[in-house]
C-alpha cells in the first residue's frame, strides 16, 4: 500500500484587517476584553463582491499547487471543507474545477466545520493509499464575516471569527515520510451548543420572515462558549495522544503542533497540559481569529514560509468544533 504526504501548501487572506477597536465601532466590546478571552488581536473579513469562500479557494490552491511543483492539470481529485459555501447547493468542490480548468475530474464537500481539513486529508490519505488517485487537492475555505450579527448581543460570536482559506497538495511518499495515521471522531449529542441552525430545510426562509421576530437569532451562528471549551480542552490532548500512541510515540517527539486556532486560551491550556514547548506549538490566532476550516492550513502554510517544520519532522495537526467533532494527524515531514 501507498503512502501519502502533503507535497505542496498554499494559503490567502483578504487584504482588509479588522481590529478589535474597529469591533468596539460596532458593539460594546474592546481590545483587551477581546484579547482577555480569545487571544485575537485582529481578523481579516473580505470586503462584500471582492472575495468569496470558493474564490479564496481557488487562490490558495494556485499557490499550493506551485509549491507542489506540479502542473495544474496534474490534479485528478478535489476535496472542500467549508462551513460557509457559496450556494446551499451546489458545494464549492465544483466551482474550483471549473475555475482550475480542471477535465470533469471529482469534486467531494466536507462539512466538518473546525475539523474538516483534518477530515479532508483522511479522505486524501485514503484515496492516495489504495491508488485511486494521485495528486488530490484539499481545500479549506471559510467566508464567516457575511453571516455574523455584528451587534453587542452577537459580540460572543462576531468577535472570534474570520475569513480566509488554506489548501495543499497530498501526493504519494515513499514509506519514510508522509502522513502516518489520520483520527476521526464526533459526538453528536453536543450538536446544538455551537451550531447555525437556520434556515434550514426544518425551518426555511419562508418561515423565518413570516415570523418576523426580530429577536430571532436562529439564523446567526449560536457558541455556548464555556460548554464548547470544556470539551475543547478535554477532546484536544486525547486525539493527539491518540495519534501518537498509535505510532510509538510521546508528546515530547512532536516537533511542531499545529492546533485549530479555535482560542488561544485554549491551545496554551493544551500546550501546558501535554507539556509542550513554546516552540512546539503553532498559533497564528493573533492575526487571522478563527478561520474554521481554513485555520489549519493557514497556520501549516505560515509555519512552513517560517522555516518551523524541515525534512524529517514529526508534525501533528488537532483540531475541535461544531459537531462536536475532533480529529488528529500524525505526519512525518
Amino acid at each position: 500500500m501507498r503512502n501519502a504526504k502533503i507535497a505542496g501548501m498554499g494559503f490567502f487572506v483578504p487584504e482588509n484587517i479588522v481590529t478589535n477597536d474597529d469591533l468596539a465601532q460596532m458593539m460594546e466590546t474592546n481590545d483587551a476584553w477581546i484579547q482577555e478571552r480569545t487571544g485575537i488581536q485582529e481578523r481579516r473579513w473580505v470586503i462584500p463582491g471582492e472575495d468569496t469562500t470558493s474564490g479564496m479557494g481557488v487562490k490558495a490552491a494556485k499557490m499550493a499547487i506551485e509549491n507542489a511543483n506540479i502542473d495544474t492539470q496534474d490534479i485528478d481529485f478535489i476535496i472542500f471543507a467549508t462551513l460557509s459555501p457559496d450556494y446551499y447547493f451546489p458545494g464549492p468542490g465544483v466551482q474550483v474545477q471549473e475555475a482550475l480548468g480542471l477535465d470533469t475530474i471529482g469534486a467531494l464537500d466536507v462539512r466538518n466545520q473546525c475539523s474538516g481539513f483534518v477530515y479532508a486529508l483522511s479522505v486524501a490519505d485514503q484515496f492516495i493509499k489504495t491508488g485511486m488517485y494521485n495528486n488530490i487537492l484539499v481545500i479549506g475555505s471559510e467566508l464567516h464575516s457575511g453571516g455574523l450579527e455584528k451587534t453587542t448581543r452577537g459580540r460572543g460570536v462576531s468577535v472570534i471569527f474570520g475569513d480566509g482559506a488554506g489548501a495543499a497538495v497530498v501526493t504519494p511518499s515513499d514509506y519514510s515520510s508522509g502522513i502516518l495515521s489520520t483520527h476521526l471522531h464526533s459526538e453528536g449529542a453536543h450538536a446544538k451548543e455551537l451550531a447555525l441552525i437556520g434556515p434550514a430545510t426544518n425551518r426555511w426562509v419562508d418561515e423565518i420572515i413570516k415570523d418576523g421576530d426580530p429577536d430571532d437569532l436562529s439564523y446567526y451562528p449560536h457558541m455556548n462558549g464555556n460548554y464548547v471549551f470544556k470539551h475543547a480542552v478535554t477532546r484536544f490532548p486525547q486525539v493527539i495522544m491518540e495519534a501518537l500512541t498509535q505510532n510509538g510515540y510521546k508528546p515530547e517527539d512532536i516537533d511542531l503542533l499545529v492546533p485549530h486556532q479555535a482560542n488561544l486560551r485554549i491551545a496554551q491550556f493544551i500546550q501546558r497540559t501535554m507539556k509542550l514547548k513554546d516552540d512546539q506549538v503553532y498559533n497564528n490566532i493573533m492575526r487571522y481569529g478563527n478561520t474554521t476550516a481554513a485555520s489549519i492550513p493557514i497556520a501549516l502554510s505560515e509555519a512552513l514560509q517560517e522555516g518551523k517544520v524541515k525534512k524529517g519532522d514529526l508534525v501533528c495537526l488537532a483540531a475541535f468544533g461544531s459537531g462536536f467533532t475532533w480529529a488528529s494527524a500524525l505526519i512525518r515531514w
